[in-house]
């Protein structure tokens, strides 16, 4: 697969933020608030464009710089958030910024809470079966209205099919939850036909949704080291910290590179 728009000059995603480049990467200096009312225009806006979003993490930062389809997807973007605490410390280390976070989970929340029925969300990805109780419970909890699900699971053969069943439902907002690497070049390469205003690669936020993964505790969240409380608490990711080991060992370094 290779994507269908080359890479272009980074350019802010709206005029009241600004743009940085973190590892030839963009990441936009914008908050959680900002970035729901940016989300709440596109997905509105009469016209119906395609917008890809990425929540930028230290692990895709590591994956990208072996992964060139990845990484084209990345500075291709739309909007490109500080998913983490990582994230911020880079921009600290190697710009003198403070960006503010705006991680997947509370995008995604933050949309169903202010949208409710208005908005139809296409949920897609994770094992067969959660994205249909994710659906359920966005339903219950938020009550917006479901435009279709349909699991994570399927090979590259398939994404046209997949991208297909998304651009026929009329969906506002597409969740792409299929690891990171797969969900954002899967996006950006479909954009036209999932036929969406708002893609947005999400990781694990479906599972979340579900119930079949636990959201961080607030105090977390709150300091931003929630990846820790994850990594720690679950087995399956401890093969994480070694990228994330490597990615403090890229910042630092940069900024001995560039002097700072």
């Amino acid at each position: 697969m290779t994507n269908a728009r080359p890479a272009q000059p980074s350019t802010p995603a709206s005029p009241d933020s600004a743009r940085l480049e973190l590892f030839g990467l963009p990441l936009d200096v914008i908050s959680l608030d900002a970035t729901l009312d940016l989300l709440g225009e596109w997905m509105f806006e009469q016209s119906r464009a395609p917008h890809t979003v990425v929540t930028l993490n230290p692990e895709l930062i590591v994956q990208s710089r072996s992964h060139p389809e990845f990484a084209n997807a990345v500075q291709v973007a739309d909007l490109v958030t500080a998913d983490g605490v990582g994230i911020v410390y880079a921009a600290r280390q190697l710009h003198g910024v403070e960006v503010p976070r705006a991680p997947g989970f509370d995008i995604v929340a933050g949309l169903m809470k202010r949208h409710g029925a208005d908005l139809r969300v296409f949920f897609l990805g994770a094992k067969p079966g959660v994205a249909e109780v994710a659906a359920q419970n966005a339903v219950r909890d938020y009550g917006i209205t479901v435009a279709g699900v349909h699991h994570g699971y399927f090979d590259l053969p398939e994404d046209q099919r997949v991208a297909d069943l998304v651009g026929a439902s009329n969906a506002h907002l597409v969740l792409t939850a299929m690891g990171g690497g797969r969900q954002e070049t899967f996006n950006q390469y479909w954009r036209q036909v999932l036929n969406a205003p708002v893609l947005i690669g999400c990781g694990g936020v479906i599972d979340v949704l579900a119930g079949t993964a636990d959201l961080a505790p607030a105090w977390t969240r709150r300091m931003g080291v929630e990846w820790i409380w994850r990594v720690v608490g679950d087995r399956k990711r401890w093969n994480r910290a070694p990228r994330l080991a490597q990615f403090v060992m890229l910042v630092r370094a940069e900024k001995k590179r560039l002097g700072r």
